[in-house]
C-alpha cells in the first residue's frame, strides 16, 4: 500500500509538473471578441502545451498600448493579429516587429504578406458598394455613384476615423481611372461621410441613404438577418484590409508566436476563418455563403509602405474637401 501510494504521489507530481510546463503566449488582437475567442481555442487546440494570454481592443488603441508599454520599459505582447497592413508596416519601419519566414506562406498570393517575413495577412475584408434593396440603380461600378440620379444618397466611411477607409482611400488614389478626382466628384454629387463602417451601414439599412461605401462582411451579414441591404464588388476592383499576424521583436516566447502564425496561415486555420463568415486568405478555400465566386473579385492593387507615406497628406486632402467628420 506504502508503495501504491508513493507512487501515486509521483504520478500526481509529474502530472502537476507538465501542467505547470504549459508555455504562455501573450497576444494582442483587435478581431472582434466572439472570433478573437474562437481563434485561441482553436490554435490552444492543436497545440495544448501552450496558453494564450490575449487582450482585446481597436487596433489604434493596442497599438498606443504598445507604444505606451515599450516606451516605459514594459513587457510586449509575443504576437499581433491587428487590422491592417498600414499599421505593421508602420511598427515594421519602427523596428518592432521580428522577421519570420512562415512555410504556411507558399500558399498565399505575394500581395497577402509582407516580403521580408515581417506580417502576413490572413483574410480578405473588402470594402465595395452597398445599397439599400429599394434603390433606383442597382450599382456594378464606382463610377455609379457619380449619376446625376443618385445625388445626394450617398455616404462613405471617413479615413480621419476608419482604418479600413484609409485603407480604401489609398487603393482608390492609385486607380488610373479613380484618383483624387474621384472623391471631389464624390463630393460634388452630395455624398456625405460618417464616421465609420458601422454608422454607414446603419444608414442605409434604416434607408436614411441609398448608397455607400462599406466592407463586405456587414451588409451580407445584416442581409441574412433580413435587412433591406446588399451588396456589390465594382468592376475596377475592391480595396481589402487583410488582418494581418506579426511576432513581436524581444518576444519572450518566439516559439509559440511562430507556432501560432503557422495555425492562423494553416488550413485548419483559414477554414476557421471561413467559418467565421470571412473570406480566406487562401484561395484555395471556397467563399462565405453570400459572396460570390473568388474569381469574380478584383483586388485592387496596394502598396502599404507608400499608403503608410500619404497617410498625413490623404487625410488633409479628404478633410480639407469634406471637412473634419
Amino acid at each position: 500500500m506504502m508503495k501504491k501510494h508513493v507512487l501515486l504521489t509521483v504520478m500526481l507530481a509529474v502530472m502537476s509538473a507538465s501542467a505547470l510546463a504549459k508555455s504562455t503566449l501573450t497576444l494582442y488582437t483587435s478581431q472582434p471578441n466572439e472570433d478573437a475567442q474562437t481563434t485561441v481555442s482553436a490554435f490552444e487546440k492543436a497545440n495544448p502545451d501552450i496558453e494564450v494570454k490575449w487582450i482585446r481592443d481597436g487596433t489604434s488603441k493596442l497599438t498606443a498600448r504598445l507604444q505606451a508599454e515599450m516606451a516605459a520599459g514594459g513587457a510586449a505582447p509575443d504576437v499581433l493579429l491587428i487590422a491592417d497592413s498600414v499599421t505593421m508596416e508602420s511598427l515594421k519601419q519602427q523596428n518592432l516587429l521580428a522577421a519570420y519566414k512562415s512555410p504556411e506562406a507558399a500558399r498565399f498570393d505575394a500581395q497577402l504578406y509582407d516580403k521580408d517575413g515581417y506580417y502576413y495577412g490572413t483574410k480578405l475584408i473588402t470594402t465595395g458598394i452597398a445599397y439599400h434593396s429599394k434603390a433606383p440603380v442597382k450599382p456594378t461600378s464606382w463610377l455609379d455613384l457619380l449619376k446625376p440620379e443618385l445625388k445626394n444618397m450617398t455616404t462613405l466611411p471617413s479615413p480621419l476615423y476608419s482604418g479600413a477607409a484609409q485603407i480604401h482611400q489609398a487603393a482608390i488614389m492609385g486607380a488610373p481611372t479613380l484618383g483624387w478626382q474621384y472623391y471631389e466628384k464624390l463630393k460634388a454629387n452630395g455624398a456625405m461621410p460618417q464616421s465609420g463602417n458601422g454608422a454607414v451601414m446603419n444608414a442605409i439599412a434604416s434607408g436614411s441613404k441609398a448608397y455607400g461605401v462599406l466592407v463586405d462582411y456587414m451588409a451580407i451579414r445584416e442581409k441574412a438577418k433580413g435587412a433591406p441591404i446588399e451588396f456589390a464588388f465594382p468592376t475596377e476592383g475592391v480595396s481589402i484590409v487583410t488582418e494581418p499576424v506579426a511576432m513581436m521583436k524581444g518576444a519572450k516566447n518566439p516559439d509559440a508566436a511562430k507556432a501560432f502564425i503557422d495555425f492562423v496561415l494553416s488550413k485548419a486555420g483559414q477554414e476557421l476563418v471561413l467559418k467565421q463568415g470571412y473570406l480566406p486568405a487562401d484561395a484555395s478555400l471556397p467563399v462565405p455563403q453570400g459572396f460570390p465566386p473568388r474569381d469574380s473579385i478584383k483586388i485592387m492593387p496596394f502598396d502599404a509602405a507608400k499608403a503608410l507615406a500619404d497617410t498625413d497628406a490623404n487625410k488633409k486632402r479628404f478633410a480639407d474637401l469634406f471637412g473634419s467628420r
